[in-house]
């Protein structure tokens, strides 16, 4: 594998040093369900795609059990300009009528989620790609969103096909994870009468990790984390923080589902939520096996 074959690159004592420093967390974590959203730049670098695929399957060969649930915001606006449709977004949320949801499940079921799982076998793993309809393993519902008007009066907005979660039967990730597959859930949702719900790819990160009682959720992004409004980082966060932050704006656009998704997993049992910086190589190793910090924890 090329990390451990990298290791002979350096010198004895450095090498011998670094792998001596990781392993206490790497005998904290083994055996344990990491979960990892793919997004930000980590999707559209080659350098970082390929980085993050050899991470992914370096956590799995020292024993840790790494799922990855992906977005493709980029991948999707580029498709739907191509084919003449304008995207639309509702803080945060991609408005999603019949054709956008088609090029959605094209894109990520079809492109970005095969991609990445080309990436992982070139880095020495086996990875299975499914969405949340295989064995409908994600259920959901249409998403009711309302905004303040301008008299701070919830109005109902309509956003198509955005599902919201109901519930999620983690028995195929935990299947392909026992069969020492690395699974790859690309955020489409079952509906009750069959139909395919567009899914915010930090909110599946987000409730998989749950349903998995995942040890950590780490987040990529394409910011160093979550920053205050003077642009320093905020390497901690907690609830009543989030809404000051929320309250005055410093939170806003597709952070919103990011922070929100974070935080709901960190209350229901997952014992640490990492939003990371997607640009910096190998960044989740740092957080995972040195313990230094890349970004901002989400406590609950």
């Amino acid at each position: 594998m090329e990390h451990l074959s990298r290791l002979s690159e350096l010198s004895p004592d450095f090498a011998a040093d670094a792998v001596v420093r990781a392993m206490p967390l790497i005998r904290q974590y083994q055996g344990k369900t990491i979960v990892l959203k793919y997004g930000g730049n980590a999707m559209t670098e080659p350098a970082l795609q390929q980085a993050f695929a050899q991470d992914v399957v370096l956590l799995q060969t020292l024993g840790m059990r790494p799922v990855v649930v992906h977005g493709g915001g980029p991948q999707i606006e580029s498709a739907l300009k191509r084919m003449g449709l304008q995207g639309r977004f509702i803080q945060g949320m991609r408005v999603t009528d019949a054709a956008t949801m088609g090029v959605v499940q094209w894109v990520l079921a079809g492109e970005v989620q095969q991609e990445l799982v080309g990436l992982i076998h070139q880095a020495g793993g086996k990875a299975v790609g499914l969405t949340g309809r295989d064995g409908a393993m994600i259920r959901a519902g249409k998403l009711q969103m309302f905004v303040k008007d301008q008299n701070d009066a919830d109005q109902p907005v309509d956003l198509g096909l955005v599902g919201d979660i109901t519930a999620v039967d983690a028995r195929p990730v935990h299947a392909l994870l026992d069969a020492g597959y690395i699974p790859v859930v690309s955020p489409i949702g079952l509906g009750d009468a069959g139909e395919s719900y567009n899914i915010n790819a930090d909110v599946v990160a987000a409730a998989v990790s749950v349903a998995l009682q995942a040890e950590k959720l780490l987040m990529l992004t394409n910011i160093a984390g979550v920053l205050d409004q003077s642009g320093a980082l905020l390497t901690e966060l907690t609830p009543a923080r989030i809404e000051a932050l929320c309250a005055d704006g410093t939170i806003s656009g597709g952070m919103i589902p990011k922070i929100a998704g974070a935080l709901d997993a960190a209350k229901r049992g997952v014992k640490a939520v990492h939003i990371l910086d997607g640009r910096v190589p190998h960044g989740m190793l740092r957080e995972l096996l040195f313990g230094q910090p890349c970004g901002t924890m989400i406590r609950s």
